[in-house]
């Protein structure tokens, strides 16, 4: 009899509990396509972004807020997930619709259409020029690295994203857009601008008698897919002509492929460290050169306020390796990786996972890259590029003259 009380006390209990709280215990109501899509991108994000904080806040609650706004269709869906990545603060991490993610999976080496520029948000969140592609309308118009853009036609910048701002951006060929364009030291300006065609060779190379040295010139615009191959052949090119010393211009090369610039500088290094990788856990990883250079002739590396990303990567591996000296001014300073990923109706997220740091463990994310050799830029036409013109080229050539003499020096005393 004792026992059936306790029996019923504890019934009594449990059927209680469950009308108080008993909601838990039933299976959730299904997910409709659109909150599905939203916490797939929420999952992604919470699995792989570097910054396990998740910029000091609660990401749970993030998802659960998302979840709660309506979401009636794809556009709705989209607008969520954007709003959550906002409060990453991180304008690399960014939403990218199914166009938009084609777009950017289209091999780079193609052509596209527009104006020809590489963007980013600053840190006080204004839409800012990271490079001219070159020969693009863009560069043609007079827009330089650290131009600011505070209006695209009408529409202020001020709130747009970097896919809002670069849609804008685009158009017909022959169709004009005009951008407002704030700059240091100078008024703001309109600039109107003839959308085209652009052309996206990455590699200009050329032989170049200077002074007593017969100079190889590589002009390198983005790491494309194509890049480490042309190159390989640009370099080998230029021995049979009978190059002593290069010249590798990385100004205004925005950036592009990791693996791109990782193969480039393998290019150039004997077996060393190329590139660490740092993840959320702190783990690094090591990227390495295994076989013999192409060459060891002396080289010197122009940089500048334009020289982001991949481009980074290349310069600092050659610097800390003492492979090359540096000319110019300081880079960009975007040390962060971002890696694709697809979700379940074609559109993309792209998402930081790591930063990197150069062989001698810098850590360059907004600090840039000091040159060995500061020469500030002074605006030149894009025909006048390692001409007499170009103040900064004059002193990579300086500085590989006075290497020769000095490796003549080295021989006659030897003798």
């Amino acid at each position: 009899m004792d026992n059936l009380k306790v029996f019923r006390g504890i019934l009594s209990f449990t059927m209680a509990f469950l009308l108080a709280f008993g909601s838990f215990c039933f299976p959730a109501l299904a997910l409709t396509d659109e909150q599905k899509l939203v916490s797939q991108a929420w999952r992604i994000v919470n699995h792989t972004y570097l910054d396990d904080t998740f910029n000091h806040q609660n990401w749970a609650q993030v998802r659960q807020k998302a979840l709660k706004a309506p979401l009636e269709d794809s556009s709705s869906a989209y607008e969520a997930i954007q709003n959550m990545l906002k409060t990453l603060d991180d304008p690399f991490t960014r939403f990218l619709d199914p166009q938009q993610y084609r777009s950017l999976q289209v091999n780079t080496s193609g052509e596209l259409t527009g104006v020809g520029l590489q963007i980013a948000l600053d840190s006080t969140g204004k839409l800012e020029v990271v490079a001219p592609i070159a020969g693009s309308p863009a560069e043609k118009a007079g827009i330089q690295s650290r131009d600011r853009i505070t209006k695209i036609e009408d529409t202020p910048t001020e709130n747009l994203t970097l896919d809002e701002a670069a849609s804008l951006m685009r158009g017909k060929i022959g169709s004009t857009v005009s951008l407002v364009i704030e700059r240091d030291g100078a008024s703001t300006q309109s600039v109107i601008i003839v959308r085209d065609r652009i052309t996206l060779n990455p590699v200009i190379a050329k032989l170049q008698k200077e002074q007593e040295n017969n100079i190889g010139y590589i002009r390198l615009t983005q790491f494309n897919a194509n890049a480490p191959t042309e190159l390989a052949h640009a370099i080998d090119e230029l021995e049979k002509k009978g190059a002593d010393s290069y010249i590798l211009d990385l100004r205004n090369n925005p950036g592009g492929l990791l693996q791109a610039g990782i193969e480039i500088a393998r290019l150039w290094l004997d077996p060393n460290i190329v590139v660490y990788t740092v993840n959320r856990q702190g783990i690094q990883g090591s990227f390495e050169s295994f076989s013999p250079a192409l060459t060891h002739d002396p080289l010197v590396i122009l940089v500048n306020q334009g020289t982001a990303s991949a481009s980074e990567i290349l310069a600092g591996a050659l610097q800390d390796n003492h492979r090359a000296t540096l000319v110019g001014e300081k880079t960009f300073g975007k040390g962060l990786i971002q890696s694709l990923f697809e979700l379940s109706d074609g559109s993309g997220l792209a998402v930081t996972i790591a930063k990197y740091e150069t062989p001698s463990h810098r850590d360059i994310n907004k600090l840039g890259i000091t040159p060995d050799k500061v020469i500030p830029f002074e605006p030149i036409k894009l025909q006048e590029i390692a001409t007499s013109s170009d103040t900064q080229y004059q002193a990579a050539v300086e500085l590989l003259q006075e290497t020769a003499n000095s490796e003549q020096l080295a021989v006659s005393s030897q003798q």
